[in-house]
């Protein structure tokens, strides 16, 4: 099980999910390589593109993210979505936790639209994101 009790965790999830701050993103990772419990490491308002700088290829990390995204001319739309990062380089066990801490990461960073499973700084591009939350938004009226 995953410790997730830093109180500055859930601060930062209010953060990024406030209207009243620039802040967009949060990141989360591991106090060492044997350890579970979870610590704020960073928050940004750079979006995907600031967070993407901010992974380390050999950890595994969470990240929320708060992406904003014109639906169509008429429209602006904002979704939260759950990033779930092993690096190219993460050690075994820890990669073998990850399954069972994502669902404890969930119960303390819950609303979000889509979870992004992310192995490579590429699997966090902003475009591709955007084309999945516009289909899983609904309404489209642009022929996305």
């Amino acid at each position: 099980m995953a410790d997730l009790s830093d109180p500055k965790i859930d601060e930062a999830y209010q953060d990024v999910r406030s209207d009243k701050t620039d802040t967009n993103w949060l990141l989360v990772d591991y106090e060492s390589d044997r350890s579970d419990k979870l610590k704020l490491t960073a928050t940004g308002s750079g979006g995907l593109t600031e967070l993407r700088e901010q992974l380390d290829d050999s950890k595994a990390s969470y990240a929320y993210v708060r992406v904003q995204y014109a639906n169509d001319k008429e429209s602006k739309r904002e979704k939260f979505i759950l990033v779930v990062w092993i690096g190219p380089n993460c050690k075994v066990m820890r990669k073998a936790k990850i399954s069972v801490h994502s669902a404890d990461v969930k119960n303390v960073l819950r609303v979000f639209s889509m979870e992004v499973p992310a192995r490579e700084k590429d699997d966090l591009k902003e475009e591709p994101i955007i084309i999945k939350l516009r289909k899983a938004g609904g309404a489209s009226y642009d022929g996305v």
